[in-house]
């Protein structure tokens, strides 16, 4: 397998659009999961409670913070590369492009675990917590069919949330060695 040899800057900026896109998933779908609360909670009030303005503050908000955390880390401390010119990756990921940097990373660290929390796991126990007050909500509830109606309404959104933080946590959370890189590399020769 030949991986193509690209100029730092450029992966620099292909990562850091990849992390807005992905922390700007992870803030939408905690906003979903608000948005699903509200319509099975107050179902009756729900138009007054998420009119247009609300959900045009709650967009810009999402997207503001999800641009200020990818953006912070290349501000605040900006890295300095050297050795080989190449990503030993398909695409520009943090893990591969942190091995190419020679500055001092542990401020880096650092920053980018307080920026993740906010990213994941964070959004991730709002989403778990509006859920479970849904559960609730939907227990309480006397009709058989307006129950599974209500469950109905979340199910594509927690389709995508297993889905989404699923992949995330297989790929960030598992250990990074040797030759697990190795094995993955000589899968995806075939």
């Amino acid at each position: 397998m030949a991986y193509s040899t690209i100029s730092y800057n450029s992966c620099y900026a292909q990562m850091t659009i990849a992390l807005f896109l992905g922390m700007t998933e992870c803030l939408l779908l905690a906003v979903m999961a608000y948005d699903r609360f509200v319509a099975i909670s107050n179902p009756l009030r729900y138009t007054i409670i998420m009119n247009n303005r609300i959900c045009i503050q709650l967009a810009m908000v999402t997207w503001a913070s999800a641009f200020l955390m990818a953006v912070i880390p290349i501000i605040a401390i900006p890295a300095r590369f050297c050795g080989q010119n190449v990503v030993n990756h398909f695409i520009c990921e943090l893990q591969e492009l942190l091995k190419l940097v020679c500055s001092d990373t542990p401020g880096r660290l650092i920053l980018g675990l307080v920026i993740s929390i906010f990213t994941l796991p964070l959004p991730f126990t709002f989403i778990f917590f509006s859920y479970a007050r849904i559960v609730v909500s939907v227990l309480r509830i006397n009709s058989a069919e307006a129950r599974l109606k209500a469950f109905s309404t979340c199910g594509s959104h927690l389709t995508v949330i297993i889905i989404f933080y699923g992949t995330a946590t297989y790929m960030y959370l598992t250990p990074q060695s040797k030759e697990s890189q190795d094995e993955g590399r000589s899968q995806t020769r075939l």
